[in-house]
């Protein structure tokens, strides 16, 4: 047995994949209503798109499961959050709201270089740590209990504080595709550090997403679409074979209409973005009918 025979022989020992999956075997996993996809629409900064936003999803007959608020918290008034609390309980959705700041609003020049780029979103000392978790505490005592998160540490520590009740435990956190993981010992660390659903890098490809869903039980988020700032291709005709090899998935759609991850959006992008989810599920209706939807309101 070589050398790279025994890392994958330790691999396997360890019930991780041997390597990426080429034979894109089919997930027998499932959300706990039974259903193998939901739909979530990203990058919805606020309660009025968020409201044209839910209307166009019902005038297409389109059921949502998850909204994403990607700006962070600290852009939010209290007002603005309290409304969006109450159109996703109006709608039976999941509200997902970004943890903020982060490396983009520091006070540090760094992560705008081409170099310090790799610091991604994540958080840049203890101070920036706290107030995250004050962003968690402020969003929680709004209504929302689910969040978006960049950074592995301040994952670690709001699941520790959920564990120990400092938050709802019923605190819901859901892993950035800018935290640029994409591997399935990346994804079993960051289920054991606390993350309930993890979004891997854009540009997965199906045989490591494969490899990724053997590795973790939680949901794996996947862009079927990405704004120009992340590449911009779509991967429509993939979605299908996502949906079997990955499930429970969640399929964030929408964002091929955005400039860039944050981008502001207005009333007619939202409607933009639920004509994506339409095409979306015409893919799914035509090449893979038997593949099962959560129903509305399946949050959790």
């Amino acid at each position: 047995m070589n050398s790279m025979e025994k890392t994958r022989a330790f691999l396997k020992s360890i019930k991780l994949p041997e390597g990426d999956s080429y034979s894109l075997p089919t997930s027998e996993k499932r959300f706990s209503d039974g259903g193998q996809y939901r739909f979530e629409v990203p990058g919805i900064q606020g309660p009025m798109v968020m409201q044209a936003l839910l209307e166009a999803a019902d005038n297409y007959e389109i059921c949502l499961h998850r909204v994403t608020q990607t700006q962070g918290i600290m852009r939010l008034t209290d007002a603005e959050i309290a409304k969006m609390v109450e159109l996703a309980r109006q709608w039976e959705t999941d509200l997902i709201l970004a943890i903020g700041p982060r490396a983009t609003t520091d006070t540090s020049a760094s992560v705008n270089t081409p170099e310090g780029v790799r610091m991604g979103y994540r958080l840049r000392g203890q101070e920036q740590i706290v107030r995250a978790v004050e962003d968690v505490k402020r969003a929680c005592r709004l209504g929302c209990h689910s969040f978006l998160v960049y950074d592995e540490g301040c994952l670690w520590l709001l699941n520790e504080m959920r564990k120990a009740g400092e938050i709802p435990e019923d605190c819901h956190f859901k892993v950035s595709a800018h935290a640029g993981h994409g591997n399935p010992c990346s994804a079993k660390l960051l289920e054991s550090i606390g993350a309930d659903s993890i979004n891997p890098v854009r540009d997965i490809q199906l045989q490591m997403l494969a490899s990724m869903r053997q590795a973790v039980d939680c949901a794996i988020d996947i862009h079927t679409e990405n704004p120009a700032s992340t590449g911009g291709f779509i991967r429509h005709y993939e979605v299908p074979e996502m949906i079997r090899i990955a499930a429970p998935i969640y399929l964030k759609t929408g964002g091929s209409v955005a400039a860039t991850h944050s981008w502001d959006s207005t009333v007619e992008d939202a409607k933009k973005r639920v004509k994506q989810v339409s095409l979306v599920k015409r893919m799914i209706d035509e090449y893979y009918p038997e593949s099962i939807q959560s129903p509305r309101g399946s949050i959790r």
